[in-house]
């Protein structure tokens, strides 16, 4: 007898309460930093006169900052046997950096904080992707990378939100608004101390294995490569979203709302991302990312041909599409392509990888936009992407994916 999808909906295991735990330490933190970044490209390029490229090139070496760290993170995750230390190492410098940006009088302070915010993502990325992993059955891996992706996105939304009501409070006084954002990255490391239970241990492992070694990294293989390359591609199409702010701030959006970028962009993204979860784990991979990439390019044309701020919205809402359909099951991807052994290790160079390729996308990005303007920086994310398209067929097509 042939189970029904609501039997089979029943069978499957519950999604583990630290994954739920990550979930919520995400929402906290990302409130945080969304009340920042929502309002961090206006406030570095009216309140401190920096140009776009300048937002480009601190937005980028920021991220890929992150990127480089998780490399020796999850590689130190996978050596201890343990991933939360490292967990509440990152989100504990995450929310010290939090009072930086409100004391900062010129840019170089600005990407001070940044870059100490990021190192702080770093340090917990690699390792918290990878615990997500080590506690959750692979028949919903899918689901839990969904569900955690989906709260660090709710976070992602409501901070925004927060930040537009505190505008409206404290009379656009950015500064005021950044002190405020310290409050839930102090939440968010409470989470971490109470609610995150770390990896299973094997009572056996600790003296018949020996720690991981640099050199087995090499045991990681085409498969996990292949991934890696499809990352960094669909990175070089997806540049920083500070752009999509000064995009509605340059078609008339006050100022006062321009967290409201962020607000629509993750609210999709959020609603999005544990459906598309889901669906990774019944449907083939390389379709899932060919539909994301399809909103990718939809979203590039609309910001850079649909007039008016109804056209940069619909563009903004179309990026949260194709964040749902990617991030989550890039996470999946990864995760099943590496042994367990070093999975840490292997969400390290993944980020590394697609880190710098952000990088290389956002500095480039804000080049163009200062010499040829925004229709040419979205029309190049767009052919970005439509190469990406091209790679992911052939993928598709090697591995039958």
């Amino acid at each position: 007898m042939i189970a029904s999808p609501a039997q089979e909906q029943r069978s499957l295991p519950r999604i583990p309460r630290t994954v739920w735990a990550l979930g919520l330490v995400s929402l906290f933190m990302d409130v945080s930093s969304e009340i920042i970044h929502a309002l961090l490209p206006l406030f570095l390029t009216t309140t401190l006169g920096v140009s776009v490229a300048v937002v480009g090139l601190i937005d980028g070496v920021a991220e890929s900052t992150a990127s480089i760290v998780k490399v020796f993170s999850g590689y130190v995750s996978d050596r201890l046997g343990r991933r939360k230390p490292l967990i509440l190492l990152g989100y504990g410098l995450g929310a010290l950096s939090k009072p930086l940006f409100p004391i900062a009088s010129e840019a170089l302070l600005v990407f001070g904080a940044r870059f100490a915010d990021r190192v702080g993502k770093g340090l917990r990325g690699a390792p918290r992707d990878a615990l997500v992993a080590d506690v959750t059955p692979e028949a919903i891996r899918g689901r839990a990378y969904g569900a955690r992706q989906a709260l660090d996105t709710t976070g992602a939304f409501l901070g925004p939100l927060l930040a537009i009501a505190l505008m409206a409070l404290f009379a656009n006084d950015m500064r005021a608004v950044f002190w405020v954002a310290a409050i839930p990255a102090g939440l968010s490391v409470l989470c971490v101390v109470i609610g995150v239970e770390d990896r299973p241990r094997d009572p056996c492992a600790r003296t018949t294995r020996a720690p991981v070694r640099l050199r087995d990294i090499t045991r990681l293989g085409r498969p996990f490569w292949s991934v890696v390359a499809i990352g960094v591609v669909f990175t070089l199409a997806r540049f920083s979203e500070a752009f999509l702010i000064l995009k509605a701030s340059a078609e008339g959006l006050p100022l006062a709302l321009a967290p409201l970028v962020l607000v629509v962009m993750n609210a999709v993204y959020a609603l999005g991302a544990y459906p598309a979860g889901a669906l990774s784990d019944s449907l083939r991979p390389a379709n899932l990312l060919l539909w994301g990439l399809a909103a990718l390019i939809a979203a590039d044309l609309s910001l850079a041909f649909a007039p008016g701020i109804a056209g940069a919205f619909l563009g903004i809402a179309l990026w949260g599409a194709h964040m749902a359909l990617t991030q989550g099951l890039l996470a999946k991807l990864v995760a099943e392509a590496a042994p367990q052994a070093l999975r840490g290790s292997a969400f390290g160079l993944f980020n590394l990888a697609t880190g710098l390729a952000l990088l290389a996308a956002s500095v480039i990005a804000g080049l163009v936009w200062d010499r040829l303007g925004p229709a040419a920086t979205f029309l190049g994310g767009a052919g970005f992407a439509a190469s990406a398209c091209l790679l992911l067929l052939g993928w598709r097509r090697l591995s039958g994916a």
